[in-house]
């Protein structure tokens, strides 16, 4: 989760894809498009291995847009195939929050 974080951050499109489960990935993620968000920090509040190939994390992104911070909740389950970990889908814990 962390490294998937690093790359939002720096805009890494190809490392995200790679990283996304083939049967969930989406064609493009067009990050480019996107130069008003300022990523301020992850926190993983837990993490969950439910056997040897599945496991889930959630975790609060936290963010700025147009100077307004915002938060990005959300329980995220990984698949393990031939030794990687794969993100496989997400369900959002609420909206996206305003944080002041």
């Amino acid at each position: 989760m962390r490294s998937r974080y690093s790359a939002y951050v720096l805009g890494l499109e190809p490392y995200l894809l790679a990283t996304w489960h083939a049967s969930t990935r989406p064609a493009t993620l067009n990050l480019g498009e996107d130069t008003g968000t300022k990523w301020l920090g992850l926190t993983v509040q837990r993490h969950q291995v439910q056997d040897d190939s599945h496991a889930t994390v959630e975790f609060v992104a936290r963010y700025r847009v147009a100077g307004r911070g915002q938060r990005l909740h959300e329980s995220s389950r990984f698949v393990r195939e031939e030794g990687r970990w794969y993100y496989l889908d997400g369900e959002f814990e609420g909206a996206p929050t305003a944080t002041g």
